[in-house]
């Protein structure tokens, strides 16, 4: 899809996606910041979502291979997660054009303030590895699929949804939760990304923009949460989820 932008709107574009992605590197809701800039900048609906999915797949590319390489992921192990929010991320993308998404729009808000309210009051959302409550099989098999089918659906705050996921129900210290809830989060915008560019929705140059962004954030954002853990992730996660929560209900 064609789209005219001056050098002005490109830079800010740029600037606004590289905090998007150290953020999102971070907690996730990165999307917070780039897909109402896009739609501010003129791109129709579809294209913006479209378009986001693009530059946001670079700053979960980023943050998973630095993550990788730190050896916070054992991918050997970790694929069956991948292939199950593959899946779901798919389906997602398919079903937005099916299915009437204002009730969604009317849940989401309140699962993340409960996000929020979890990482702020829970014990166990710390850099301390805790009990497990279910097996991978579980997570593999709904909660990934799930979460995945949401981002390609919607999409605001998947990163949070996966991290409190791998926290609340496999036991995972918050930094562990991150690293592993970016691959999934790269691995859901791909699958949605491949059926946008089918569709001929991306809009390349703003993509390619923000990717760059996205490319230099998403790599700051990770290398925090490796040197300092929960204590950066806790406070990030709890601010994104709730102003999130607050864009959604008050803005849409």
């Amino acid at each position: 899809m064609e789209f005219l932008a001056g050098p002005e709107v490109l830079v800010l574009l740029f600037a606004v996606a590289l905090v998007a992605g150290c953020i999102d590197a971070i907690a996730g809701g990165g999307g917070l910041l780039t897909l109402p800039v896009l739609l501010w900048a003129g791109l129709p609906p579809a294209a913006a979502l479209a378009t986001n999915k693009l530059q946001g797949t670079f700053g979960t590319l980023v943050a998973s291979v630095t993550f990788i390489r730190r050896g916070e992921i054992d991918l050997a192990r970790f694929w069956p997660f991948i292939a199950g929010t593959f899946a779901g991320s798919a389906v997602g993308t398919i079903g937005v054009r099916m299915v009437d998404a204002s009730a969604l729009e009317r849940m989401i808000p309140v699962l993340l303030v409960g996000v929020a309210l979890y990482v702020l009051l829970s014990p166990r959302a710390g850099d301390i590895e805790a009990h497990r409550r279910v097996p991978d099989a579980v997570f593999i098999g709904a909660v990934a699929p799930l979460i995945g089918a949401y981002d390609g659906f919607f999409g605001p705050g998947t990163g949070s949804f996966f991290a409190i996921g791998f926290v609340a129900l496999l036991g995972h210290s918050l930094r562990r939760a991150t690293a592993h809830a970016k691959v999934l989060n790269f691995t859901s915008n791909i699958a949605s990304l491949a059926i946008f560019v089918a569709g001929g929705h991306v809009v390349w140059i703003v993509g390619g923009a923000m990717a760059l962004g996205q490319l230099i954030g998403a790599r700051v954002g990770a290398h925090l949460v490796v040197r300092v853990g929960a204590r950066i992730v806790r406070p990030v996660l709890v601010v994104v989820s709730v102003v999130l929560a607050l864009k959604l209900l008050i803005w849409g």
